[in-house]
């Protein structure tokens, strides 16, 4: 049986993408009694826009994302830098989750973002980026639970994220961190 759900969302849409891959490593290490789910579908949603957020009508896309994030007990988000922020696909993820406002599928939810990059700084501006979304879309971000990889292409050329020792932990303790809010949350 599974206590805890993480739901992965990945800012990458991209084949091979080692931000898609660091989410696998995830689901191969969650700890007992928890599971990362990885969220397929985040190139469906269509932009966030208010006129087609109507209750009863919200495209289906959408619709799925929110009922996973409610039914999750934590989220993970995986991002790669895209011209130093977040990729568009992730943060409009985000907006659909905010919504509506001040009652949406991440308020007070414990979240946590980690990645990689091809760059020196592992995609730092990205995930400081992605977690000041989620706060203002009323997530509870986990400061501590955090992890940037950089050197992406080179260092995941010819070994898989969940093959690297060094990355495997990481992600280990990540998921620890973020599943202890998770409990902590439920003890409150």
């Amino acid at each position: 049986m599974t206590d805890n759900t993480v739901l992965a969302l990945v800012g990458s849409l991209r084949n091979g993408s080692t931000n898609r891959q660091l989410a696998e490593a995830a689901a191969h290490l969650a700890p007992n009694n928890s599971q990362v789910v990885i969220f397929e579908g985040l190139a469906d949603i269509p932009f966030y826009n208010d006129d087609i957020d109507v209750p009863g009508s919200v495209p289906a896309a959408a619709q799925r994302l929110r009922d996973a994030a409610l039914d999750a007990d934590a989220l993970l988000l995986l991002t790669p830098e895209h011209n130093g922020t977040i990729p568009a696909v992730l943060k409009n993820a985000i907006d659909w989750l905010s919504r509506p406002f001040g009652e949406g599928a991440v308020k007070a939810k414990p979240a946590a973002v980690i990645g990689t990059a091809y760059g020196q700084y592992g995609g730092v501006w990205a995930h400081d980026d992605a977690r000041k979304s989620l706060k203002i879309a009323g997530a509870n971000v986990v400061e501590e639970a955090k992890l940037s990889v950089p050197g992406s292409l080179v260092r995941f050329a010819e070994q898989h994220p969940k093959d690297d020792s060094e990355v495997s932990a990481q992600i280990s303790e990540v998921l620890e961190t973020l599943l202890g809010a998770v409990n902590e949350k439920v003890a409150a």
